[in-house]
């Protein structure tokens, strides 16, 4: 079946301004025009829906570009994963529901919670929001074993030491916003950085083993997003902190 932009704006419930921009940016372009009129087929409404449903899992136009550009999309694949993260939304939700219901059944005097109940919901929701960004990557570089070890002990942390791990975030930063200037990645304030981030990626896994720890420093200058996160501020932090973390974890090695 064919549409014209007004006949699928109606449909999608979207308007032909959007459509309009999706063609503009080459997002989705229609099959082919007819006297002026933009005529999509079924192959475009099919790419339409994937566009949508990754906008509403929150991918902004231009990753939602490079995906369905990719030659290795897939359709039924995507709608695959879709379904997985569409389900762990909906356990977030279902989750953060339970939590107001139950906190609100306490201020009523129905039920006693415990402190670290009232922060489940948030717990859930980082640890969802890590695998959809970050998920195949680590899983990848470090297994099913240890990435579901860590999200069970952040479901299990209190808010105290939950608190302290985002401390620690924030004292990895101004160290290495302190040492960067110097060049110089085994300089104190670098090795306390280093130190620190030990710490960190301890409270997460349960465990330290050097070799992880390089491994975890490597990607963060492979992988843009962590790259981004640290060199926000300052660019080549990430580069600096990988070299301050081998020089660090080749002393426990040694």
């Amino acid at each position: 079946m064919q549409y014209q932009i007004r006949e699928l704006s109606k449909i999608a419930c979207i308007s032909t301004r959007t459509l309009r921009y999706y063609d503009e940016i080459g997002l989705l372009k229609p099959s082919f025009n007819t006297s002026g009129y933009r005529v999509y087929e079924k192959k475009d409404v099919d790419m339409l829906q994937q566009i949508l449903f990754y906008k509403e899992l929150g991918f902004d136009l231009k990753r939602i570009k490079e995906i369905i550009s990719n030659p290795e999309f897939e359709i039924l694949s995507a709608l695959q994963q879709h379904l997985k993260l569409l389900d762990a939304k909906k356990q977030r939700l279902d989750t953060l529901i339970l939590n107001v219901k139950k906190s609100a059944a306490e201020k009523k005097g129905e039920l006693k919670m415990l402190d670290k109940e009232k922060f489940e919901g948030f717990k859930r929701t980082l640890i969802d929001e890590n695998e959809e960004k970050y998920g195949p990557e680590i899983r990848r570089k470090y297994g099913d074993e240890t990435i579901n070890r860590s999200n069970d002990r952040l479901m299990k942390m209190s808010k105290a030491q939950y608190d302290h791990t985002a401390f620690l975030e924030k004292e990895i930063l101004r160290l290495l916003h302190e040492a960067y200037p110097s060049g110089d990645p085994s300089c104190v304030p670098a090795q306390k950085a280093a130190e620190l981030h030990r710490e960190w990626l301890t409270a997460w896994w349960g465990f330290y083993d050097p070799a992880s720890h390089t491994a975890l420093a490597q990607m963060y200058v492979e992988d843009e997003r962590f790259k981004g996160y640290y060199d926000k501020e300052q660019p080549g932090t990430a580069a600096f902190l990988r070299d301050a973390i081998y020089i660090y974890a080749a002393k426990q090695q040694a």
